[in-house]
């Protein structure tokens, strides 16, 4: 790894730690029972929106009340985006005219974007239009991700209420997240993007002419959508001289900074921030992917400032950092060693001169080896999933890292509130082992974790695991999951089919790009993955909630573990690690492993 390697990662994770203190006090007040300089400056907007909407601000909710407001909200967002893209060739704002968008990939959509996951099995500029971009995909991305804040401030109130019955109202989270995080935040960074090149407007797609025409083969389909054949059964085919290319824009900078702020993902253009109009510069692409890990690290230290001790909240960010930098690490020396395949055939891939060095297929010349590991280590350590490099073609043990990271739950900061809340299991079933351990009831943050807390947590935790193993087996034995193997079978087919359900049953959405997803089997079973991880985890976590707010605090004890020490740091991270490596090893030795073995002569 050069200097200048070491120093972009270094930089990137200065600037993240930088950052997380100042901006989670900000949300800790933003969430604080108490009025204070930061309500204070919103609450006329905010009363306006509980007396337009007919909320009563002070109505506390119990657990079952909050799951219920919680899921009736979303599913209703997931109707009302399903509606947009079936109806979108009859509705304004359409230059472009797009063809309404076929019931399975609509309601795969619709589920992807409600979940916060944004897998996208199309490509946004040739399948979208403007008021569905922005009336649906955007105001999801921003509802979605206020959900996941509303669910972790929930548990939070778990922890600091003394026999209550109550753990908060949703309607008030979910405002709170949305009008004075999400929006001022996305408002900051579209600008930033804005004066890179990215972007807004309503014009409809432009047309310039090429410095040289080019020649494009395509095959001949009949009216019904048919491959035509010729008398020996090959397809038919016919060139055609293109002299223009048609430039893509719309409202592009408001929906590309919402998806990384909120950890959504996906892309308003199908190449993700690969594509120049959606990530133009150096400093663009920076910001953005500081934008992905920037929510999720700083509501660690709102965690710590909440329950009255910051000390757990940089032990959560610790215990976070302490995997995500060697696989930081890992990936991008992956990636610099180069393609082992390639290495055999006798291609130079050292640097030089001329040549960067390393592995750079299907990565961007103007962000090089590390920026495109840092941004695939970022994008998958949240639940974020937009690229900027083409996941699918990293290094087998390179593309091993962001597959195993999301595989570990998306707890590795994961997505905004839920990668919280995830870890926060992760710490229930660490302090239950401990209290194994040492022959007395586990506590956390004064409560007693009892079997109804282990319960929920220990479904927290499996669910993903099991959507992944099940939806991967029954992807390789079905005949229609093996037909969208486009380019690739054995074990780099394996590889993509095992990414795509890690990816979908783990809120994340990025893909490796060899498999079509765009199919009926593909867009039912990712959608019914991609549904069960997320509302179902959330509803477990206020279950946990609302069992410790009911909860008398016990004090601390010599017997009490201290949950802020290196020591509790160290067995929370192997928790995590364990119950991957458990899990997922075996998948991971018939793909990626199976395939660098093989590729370097093994």
């Amino acid at each position: 790894m050069t200097i200048n390697d070491l120093f972009q990662l270094g930089l990137y994770l200065v600037v993240l730690l930088l950052l997380v203190k100042p901006l989670g006090s900000y949300m800790a007040d933003v969430f604080s029972e108490t009025p204070n300089r930061v309500t204070r400056l919103g609450a006329p907007i905010e009363r306006l929106l509980y007396r337009v909407s007919g909320i009563r601000p002070d109505e506390d909710m119990s657990w079952v009340r909050y799951s219920l407001a919680m899921l009736a909200f979303n599913v209703a967002g997931l109707l009302i985006v399903y509606a947009l893209m079936r109806l979108q060739k009859w509705l304004p704002l359409n230059p472009q005219h797009m063809d309404n968008v076929p019931p399975d990939l609509s309601m795969n959509t619709a589920i992807s974007f409600a979940t916060n996951t944004n897998w996208q099995a199309y490509s946004g500029e040739s399948t979208l239009s403007y008021l569905t971009q922005m009336l649906g995909l955007s105001t999801q991305n921003f509802l979605s991700a206020a959900t996941g804040i509303a669910v972790l401030i929930a548990l939070i109130r778990g922890f600091t209420r003394r026999t209550s019955k109550t753990i908060g109202n949703f309607w008030v989270d979910l405002t709170r997240s949305t009008l004075y995080i999400l929006l001022p935040l996305s408002l900051i960074l579209s600008l930033a993007l804005v004066s890179q090149g990215v972007p807004q407007n309503f014009s409809p797609y432009t047309s310039v002419p090429l410095l040289q025409a080019t020649t494009a083969t395509e095959t001949v389909k009949d009216a019904e959508g048919n491959t035509v054949k010729d008398a020996e059964g090959k397809d038919v085919t016919k060139s055609t001289t293109v002299t223009e290319q048609s430039l893509p824009l719309g409202p592009a900078a408001s929906q590309i900074a919402i998806k990384q702020l909120g950890t959504n993902g996906g892309g308003y253009f199908g190449a993700n921030s690969a594509y120049p109009y959606e990530n133009p510069t150096p400093l663009s692409d920076f910001l953005e992917v500081l934008a992905i890990l920037l929510i999720p690290a700083a509501l660690c230290y709102t965690f710590g400032k909440m329950v009255g001790d910051r000390r757990q909240g940089w032990a959560l960010l610790v215990a976070m950092l302490v995997i995500f930098v060697p696989l930081l690490l890992a990936c991008t020396a992956a990636e610099q060693a180069g393609n082992p395949a390639l290495t055999g055939l006798g291609a130079d891939q050292t640097a030089s001169a001329v040549q960067a060095g390393g592995n750079m297929e299907g990565k961007e010349v103007r962000f090089g080896i590390a920026g495109s590991a840092r941004w695939a280590t970022a994008t998958t350590a949240a639940s974020n999933g937009s690229v900027d490099a083409m996941h699918d073609s990293f290094t087998p043990l390179g593309g091993m890292v962001p597959m195993w990271l999301m595989q570990l739950g998306e707890v590795i900061f994961g997505g905004v509130g839920s990668g919280l809340y995830g870890m926060l299991a992760f710490a229930v079933v660490a302090v239950f082992i401990a209290g194994l351990m040492v022959g007395r009831t586990p506590e956390y943050l004064g409560k007693k974790i009892e079997a109804h807390e282990m319960k929920m947590a220990s479904l927290v935790v499996l669910i993903p695991c099991a959507l992944v193993v099940i939806g991967t087996a029954i992807a390789v034995m079905a005949p229609a999951g093996l037909a969208s193997l486009t380019t690739n079978t054995g074990t780099h087919g394996f590889s993509e089919i095992l990414y795509t359900f890690s990816s979908a049953s783990n809120n994340n959405g990025s893909a490796f790009g060899g498999l079509n997803p765009s199919t009926p089997f593909y867009n039912a079973i990712l959608g019914v993955c991609m549904f069960l991880a997320r509302f179902p985890l959330a509803i477990g976590m206020l279950a946990i909630a609302g069992s410790l707010a009911a909860k008398k605090q016990v004090p601390v004890s010599a017997g009490t573990l201290p949950t802020h020490t290196p020591l509790f740091i160290v067995l929370l991270a192997s928790v995590v690690i364990v119950v991957g490596a458990l899990t997922f090893l075996p998948a991971l030795a018939l793909g990626p492993i199976a395939e660098f073995l093989m590729a370097s002569g093994h």
